[in-house]
């Protein structure tokens, strides 16, 4: 496993994935897993204690249904990024992660740092919202 400088940043002047710039995005995504799932837990938590404490008013109760369907779809989003992150490090450990599924072409790394579980370069990214656009 290659050591990474505390102040490490990928740079464009590098080779382009190269160890170090692995495990610089294998360690952001790792964190960015523990930190949804840290919150996952206190969702849960949560969750598991307003069931013990049901409003009497109707008002209040639906107030708090809301709350709860809102934070479980954002926790189910959580989870399909969570499958997202797994896949990415995954790319990481074969070797294609930073390069695009279309084109093959190396993903930016203003992009990555952006948005670490980047498949698809900028422009193949837009090439896909254009072709949605014309069939919606």
């Amino acid at each position: 496993m290659t050591k990474l400088t505390k102040n490490y940043k990928p740079t464009n002047k590098e080779k382009f994935m190269n160890a170090k710039m692995k495990e610089y995005f294998r360690q952001k995504l790792m964190n960015w897993k523990k930190e949804l799932l840290e919150g996952s837990s206190v969702t849960i938590e949560k969750l598991k204690n307003e069931q013990n404490s049901a409003q009497p008013d109707i008002t209040d109760r639906a107030t708090e249904e809301i709350e709860r369907s809102f934070e479980l779809r954002t926790r189910d989003r959580e989870r399909k990024l969570i499958n997202k992150i797994d896949s990415a490090l995954l790319r990481i450990e074969n070797g294609s992660y930073g390069y695009c599924e279309e084109t093959g072409e190396q993903i930016s790394l203003k992009r990555l740092e952006a948005r670490p579980v980047a498949t698809l370069s900028l422009e193949a990214q837009e090439m896909h919202e254009k072709a949605e656009k014309r069939l919606n």
